[in-house]
Order: structure tokens, then sequence, then C-alpha cells
């Protein structure tokens, strides 16, 4: 059975499916992420024009074949090309660090928060001035990781339930987030000041004030995100796109 279904959606990845037609990966608010063939795409007078391009946001109209992996993308309406992302390395590489995520991570069935997070995130990103460019991004992936069901601990330990008390406390990554001091000990945990604690809680949770970090700070903080993302969400997928974003050098003051 095929069932006709518009929703909106943005395109994560586009391949030569034949001399003429793509395979296009999109993430879509009704469906989640999905994959569909474009035919006729590549076609000097296609119906989808330049619509198709990365990150490119619209209206699709999907003929939905149940039991199926590949869909067919019957029109693409493009309402938002992003074309400032393109005007910046560090804006594009976080960008599709971001995309990276979404389309490895994210799953195949509505999940309407975890896309509005994904388009708020990148219209931020597009927009926001040069010297945001080192925290904003960060910010935008815990959001998208905290959507997806994998946010960190951080008001209290991972294990117990304890309060977080003391100049420093231990943080594992398998455990799920902050450890309090009678957890800590024999579980790999790396030890985070009370001040850098501070610092991820602002940078993870919605609604604190971005913290003004020097780019020391911005390349802990970006390593310990990515790390966050392959540990709970990247079940040992590569993922280039994040280890690019990762090795850029954030020095914009």
């Amino acid at each position: 059975m095929t069932a006709a279904v518009a929703t909106p959606a943005i395109v994560l990845a586009a391949v030569r499916y034949s001399e003429t037609s793509k395979v296009v990966r999109l993430a879509t608010r009704d469906l989640g992420v999905q994959s569909a063939i474009a035919k006729g795409a590549l076609r000097p007078r296609s119906r989808f024009g330049a619509a198709l391009q990365l990150l490119s946001e619209g209206q699709a109209q999907l003929l939905v074949k149940e039991g199926r992996e590949l869909h067919t993308l019957a029109a693409f309406d493009a309402q938002h090309i992003r074309t400032g992302l393109a005007t910046d390395l560090d804006r594009y590489a976080a960008a599709n660090a971001l995309a990276e995520v979404m389309l490895r991570c994210a799953p195949p069935a509505p999940h309407p928060e975890s896309f509005d997070l994904f388009r708020q995130g990148l219209d931020a990103i597009e927009i926001a001035p040069s010297v945001a460019l080192g925290v904003l991004p960060i910010r935008v992936l815990w959001g998208l990781v905290g959507s997806l069901g994998f946010a960190p601990a951080l008001d209290a330990c991972a294990r117990d339930g304890a309060p977080l008390q003391g100049a420093t406390v231990g943080f594992s990554f398998r455990e799920g987030g902050a450890l309090c001091a009678g957890c800590a000990p024999g579980r790999s945990a790396t030890e985070l000041k009370t001040g850098d604690l501070d610092e991820l809680r602002q940078l993870a949770i919605s609604g604190h004030e971005l913290p003004d970090l020097d780019a020391r700070h911005v390349a802990a903080h970006r390593r310990l995100v990515a790390r966050w993302v392959r540990e709970h969400l990247g079940e040992g997928t590569p993922l280039p796109a994040l280890d690019f974003w990762l090795e850029r050098r954030w020095t914009r003051q």
C-alpha cells in the first residue's frame, strides 16, 4: 500500500542513483528520518531544480510504501536554501556535524521535537555572529542529544541521585553524567571542577545564558559533547563531519 504524505523536511544527504535520479535522506517532522528516490532530479529541466541541496528546507511530498525503506519523493517545495551556512567554514562545519548526528541517530519514526530543534539549530548557526560560533553549536548539539533521550545527569549523581558537592565532581560517559564523591572512585570518571560543571550546565540545559569561554574551554567542551555522542548514539558508526568540526580550531575573540 502506498500513501501520499506531505511533511516539512530538511535534506540531510543526496547521492546519485542513476543517470537521472538521486536518493535523498530527509529529516522529516512527521515521519522521522527517511530515504526517498527523487526520479529525474539530475535532468536539466528537473522539477526539483536546485531544491535538493544539502540542508535545504521545504515541504516534501512523499509516496510512502508500507514495509519499504526507500520511498518516492514526488515533489520538494524549497522554502529555505540556507546559503548563509556556506559563508564561513566554522559555520558550515558545525551545521554538517549537527546534520550528521540527525542522520545517524534520529529514528525513522515521527519525532517532531528533534526535527524542530534541528531546524532551529541550523537557523541559529546560519545567522549567529562569528564570535558565537564557538559555544553556540555545542549548545545546539546538546539540545538535540537531549531531545533524543540521552541528556546527561548534571544536577544530581547519575548513579544514586545524591547531591553533587565539593570543589570537583566526577563525570562518567558510561554511567550517564556527573557522579558524586561516593560513586566516582573506580569508575574511570573524568574530573570536573565546579566551574566546569557550571559551564556544562549552561551549555547543555536550555534556558541558560551561553557562557563566555576562551578557546581552550571551547575545545574541551566540544570534545566532551562529541565523545558523548559517540558513546550514547554513535554505536560505532563513523562520524566524519563530527570529527571535522571537532578538529576546527576556534580562536575568534
